[in-house]
């Protein structure tokens, strides 16, 4: 269930720029946490990249440091707005994750930063069967999101983070398999690291 601080940190930007640098510091502050998806790929002002529930354009940023030509989707027209501010230099839609407008083979890279927990598992299935999709084959999907941490003092600050901020989803999709479900959609996971005592992974798949 939803409390009062998750809607504070969708109504009111500052509240969600708060909560976003104390939650990083662990990875060594927000600017590190966004690089954390993008460290061993490189990427090129030939590709195009599709930044997946870019929200307000925190990560857009960095992949539009690349000079690549990138794309970012958002189910809120409001956080595209605010994106648009951000990152002038990229391109914006909007659409659900889990039925991506674009063509076939679209894209060079998709990334997607702590989404997938705000998804439940028919959403999350249609979401990764939807990026291989509009991957080009050899194509990178990377993310970062929560996971069940390794370290167990890590578990009182990321059951506190989320049933303030979080709802089911988040729990059940500590309790998933992306790697398994990746594998079943098309991708090898060629990279997977974990950060903050196991509490958040990055993962990085190419689509067969």
């Amino acid at each position: 269930m939803a409390t009062i601080f998750r809607t504070w940190s969708y109504q009111y930007p500052w509240v969600y720029a708060l909560v976003s640098r104390l939650a990083t510091l662990n990875v060594g502050g927000e600017e590190r946490f966004h690089q954390l998806p993008l460290d061993n790929l490189a990427i090129s002002p030939g590709q195009k990249v599709l930044d997946l529930c870019c929200g307000g354009g925190q990560a857009t940023t960095y992949l539009a440091q690349t000079g690549a030509t990138v794309v970012g989707l958002d189910a809120s027209p409001k956080a595209l707005a605010r994106a648009k501010i951000n990152v002038p230099q990229a391109t914006y839609v909007q659409g659900l994750a889990e039925d991506l407008p674009f063509g076939d083979g679209e894209f060079d890279l998709v990334h997607t930063s702590v989404a997938l927990h705000e998804m439940t598992p028919v959403q999350l299935q249609s979401i990764i069967s939807g990026v291989h999709r509009v991957l080009k084959p050899g194509g990178i999907f990377t993310l970062v999101d929560l996971h069940r941490p390794t370290n167990w003092l890590f578990w009182p600050p990321l059951a506190i983070f989320m049933g303030l901020f979080e709802t089911e989803t988040a729990w059940q999709l500590i309790n998933t398999d992306l790697e398994a479900l990746l594998d079943q959609a098309g991708f090898t996971v060629v990279h997977k690291h974990l950060h903050a005592g196991g509490s958040l992974q990055v993962i990085q798949a190419r689509a067969n």
